[in-house]
């Protein structure tokens, strides 16, 4: 039963990829449901948030077909009333006899109340198949409820003697064409991208997703502790691809006012930190997190990459090694004394032109 479980799990789980990129702050779930001679009869998915769930879509194409057959489930089935309604009941009403789940849900508002729902219902119910995957599938939503923060990817690109620029404030490019396509096909799919001020005022990126296609606005956000990034900055000519946000902290200085609402009648979002206890990137995090973004990628540089490191608020890593040597005038990223790749779990190297990315998480699921 167990290699049987797995197998149907993972179409499920197939399933809830197919919503990646458009679920957010929702998670993305997938639900087949099978009859007693193995067929799969239902199929399901969470599209997009505020629509129906998974399990809706699932049972809604099982019908009648659903007595008596087993849910697979990547997620455990709600029990309150959101945007949609509760699935808990939906389950129990359409006769299924047996629902496997990958992983319970988090929320407080679910926290295992969906099992219970199902069990004091008579559904038999198996918990844990494929959860880590699944937690995995969904690491920004278990992250903002956890951690109270977005799901943190750390992106660099690295020469080989681990090098990020030819020289302080000089824009060097280092991936090739296969990684910028990887790049910006992530950008299509993640709630915000993150760099320092540093990088706006070196490289003056646009931070968008080109090439890829991204249902949803992309949020934009610069640390920028004393405001020094101009409000001419090629950034803020982007405001239709998606917000603005500017984190700067809270001091008493005239001139920080000023740039503060040059750049807002710029079209900038500006936060506005209290770092008194030293905790400026965790609240700045935090208030994203209110803005809807459970997941985010930092792009740069090696003070802001240094920075959130030595915080810990770096969930994963993705790094980019290109085959050029920049020498020893170029700007070096972290030490490998301070961030060791081989310490990364569940990581995945893969080939992209003449590039190579290493990729893997900074502590295990749960």
């Amino acid at each position: 039963m167990v290699a049987r479980d797995a197998f149907y799990m993972s179409q499920a789980l197939a399933l809830a990829e197919r919503g990646r990129g458009r679920t957010s702050p929702n998670p993305m779930v997938g639900a087949v449901v099978v009859d007693g001679e193995g067929v799969v009869v239902g199929r399901g998915l969470h599209h997009v948030a505020g629509g129906p769930h998974a399990e809706v879509y699932a049972l809604q194409d099982a019908g009648e077909r659903a007595r008596g057959s087993t849910l697979y489930c990547t997620l455990e089935p709600c029990c309150h009333t959101g945007k949609t309604g509760p699935c808990a009941p939906l389950v129990v009403r359409a006769g299924i006899a047996r629902a496997v789940i990958a992983v319970g849900d988090p929320n407080p508002l679910v926290a295992g109340r969906g099992l219970a729902h199902l069990r004091a219902h008579g559904v038999d119910v198996t918990v844990g198949v494929l959860a880590h995957a699944a937690e995995r599938l969904n690491g920004p939503f278990f992250t903002v409820i956890r951690r109270r923060r977005p799901l943190v990817t750390l992106k660099v690109a690295l020469s080989l003697d681990r090098k990020v620029a030819a020289g302080p404030g000089q824009r060097t490019p280092l991936t090739g064409a296969a990684a910028n396509r990887l790049i910006h096909r992530d950008r299509a799919e993640v709630d915000a991208i993150a760099v320092g001020s540093g990088t706006v005022r070196a490289d003056d990126p646009l931070l968008t997703a080109r090439g890829a296609f991204r249902a949803r606005p992309l949020t934009r956000v610069v640390f920028d502790r004393s405001l020094r990034t101009p409000p001419a900055a090629r950034l803020l000519s982007t405001l239709e691809a998606g917000p603005v946000i500017f984190v700067c902290t809270a001091l008493p200085d005239p001139d920080r006012r000023l740039r503060r609402e040059a750049l807002r009648a710029a079209g900038a979002i500006v936060e506005v930190v209290d770092a008194a206890g030293g905790q400026f990137l965790e609240e700045a995090l935090s208030r994203m997190v209110a803005r809807g973004v459970t997941s985010l990628v930092l792009e740069g540089g090696p003070t802001v990459h240094r920075a959130a490191w030595q915080a810990g608020v770096v969930d994963r890593l993705q790094v980019f090694t290109t085959p050029r040597r920049l020498g020893p005038e170029g700007v070096p990223w972290l030490a490998e004394s301070e961030l060791r790749l081989a310490d990364l779990v569940d990581v995945r190297i893969v080939r992209l032109g003449e590039d190579l990315m290493t990729e893997g998480y900074v502590h295990g699921t749960g």
